[in-house]
């Protein structure tokens, strides 16, 4: 619609000026990021390219398209374009009251310059807070937030909250979910100290009621309920444990190697997310893991205050950890996008297919001495890191480390004359910065 309005401006204009226009001779895509690497896993593409954006969708990925035929143009020449990232563990919204989470992150000031388009909350908040945060949050926010529902109906307001049985409802978690099915894409049970299996039993009752996944934190390991038996017997296919690389999952045996029961779990379909987290990814349990190929299907930060200031930081950050453990590129895309999006049934996010949503990540790969610090503040030495460039979400660039999509100060001219020089219409988002509703 923006391109068409302004298309059908430029025409009046000329007109009035007494030139003959037709409408070919304006511009045919409102931007277009020329001349990237383009890893696209779930089509396949992994090569230079030239992708074209017109209303906020997808409009062409090709090996040349003249800068021409945008309104606005952004050099990716030495760059990665990417499917805007999807985090399936970032905890942005809040339950009332104090949180051991330390409240609400408020999304986009932590998405936009993470290349992170689709972030999924976890279980921060039950079915009795949901409609709370989606007026104050979700509905706002120009970040995409979709929403893992707590079996606790109160969420994680606190420790001892989520233990009380009384309040892990199936049938009000599925029904909340039925009522908002673009939001809510799963549940979760998190933090269970008890002995017993109730709090699983009963998020996987309301997957079954729903028709959604779920996913486990497992909350503290007790021999009364093996986490073997999570895995190879109560998880169905399709759902999804995080923390892989906590210190106390039984990945590796005496001798290092992975542990069989691991490898019949993802045979049945379970997948296995990284969820990082303050204190949950510890390189002795990863770098065995993945120099014996067992990577995690999805790559998840487990935002929050504490992790977000301590070894985890942001999602290009995690990605960077396995990049240096010998994780290939496209081997990381994938798990940030086309798989993200299946573990969530999200068919239509993750790729650059023409049609698809037009989310998009432009990364630099960054060749130095870096340092990077787990769960247990050890270090691992790198020499490959991965930076945000720029975040694109609904056709609009959201975040942008060096402009390159911008005019040049001293070619600009006398821009008060010329109106708003922030591109709006062609590919900038002109909204003023939302804020989130008062506490």
């Amino acid at each position: 619609m923006m391109l068409r309005r302004l298309q059908a401006t430029l025409l009046a204009f000329c007109g009035a000026l007494g030139f003959a226009a037709t409408a070919t001779a304006a511009p045919t895509y409102e931007l277009l990021l020329k001349g990237g690497r383009v890893i696209d896993p779930k089509n396949g593409v992994d090569g230079i390219r030239d992708v074209a954006i017109s209303d906020h969708r997808i409009a062409a990925v090709s090996e040349k398209i003249p800068a021409a035929s945008a309104i606005k143009v952004i050099d990716a020449t030495g760059l990665v374009v990417i499917p805007g990232m999807i985090d399936i563990h970032a905890h942005v919204l809040a339950p009332p009251g104090p949180s051991s989470l330390g409240g609400n992150l408020w999304p986009d000031s932590h998405a936009q310059r993470a290349c992170t388009t689709t972030m999924v909350d976890p279980g921060t908040i039950g079915w009795r807070d949901f409609a709370a945060n989606k007026a104050a949050v979700i509905d706002v926010a120009r970040t995409r937030i979709l929403v893992l529902l707590n079996i606790v109906g109160h969420g994680m307001a606190s420790r001892a909250q989520q233990q009380d049985l009384a309040d892990m409802d199936p049938k009000a978690a599925a029904d909340m979910a039925r009522a908002n099915p673009t939001v809510v894409v799963g549940f979760k049970t998190a933090h269970f100290d008890g002995p017993s299996w109730v709090a699983v039993d009963r998020v996987l009752e309301a997957g079954r009621l729903a028709n959604l996944p779920v996913m486990v934190d497992f909350g503290v390991f007790r021999p009364e309920r093996p986490f073997e038996t999570l895995v190879t017997e109560k998880l169905r296919p399709g759902d999804i444990y995080t923390h892989f690389f906590l210190a106390h999952v039984p990945l590796l045996d005496d001798k290092g190697h992975v542990r069989p029961y691991l490898f019949e779990a993802r045979k049945r379909g379970v997948l296995f997310d990284l969820g990082h987290g303050q204190g949950s990814f510890l390189f002795r349990q990863a770098v065995p893991a993945v120099k014996q190929g067992f990577l995690p299907d999805t790559i998840s930060t487990d935002l929050h205050a504490g992790s977000m200031n301590s070894g985890m930081k942001d999602l290009p950050n995690v990605m960077s950890k396995l990049f240096n453990m010998g994780v290939s590129l496209p081997d990381l895309v994938r798990r940030v996008t086309v798989n993200a999006a299946s573990a969530i049934h999200r068919p239509e996010l993750g790729n650059l297919s023409v049609g698809a949503p037009a989310d998009i990540a432009v990364f630099r790969v960054e060749h130095g001495q870096y340092a990077f610090v787990d769960a247990y503040k050890t270090r691992m030495d790198g020499k490959l890191r991965l930076a945000c460039e720029v975040t694109i979400r609904d056709g609009l660039v959201q975040y942008e480390r060096e402009g390159r999509g911008r005019p040049l100060w001293n070619k600009l001219g006398n821009y008060q004359s010329q109106g708003d020089p922030r591109w709006d219409g062609t590919g900038e988002d002109p909204r003023p910065v939302a804020k989130p509703a008062t506490p």
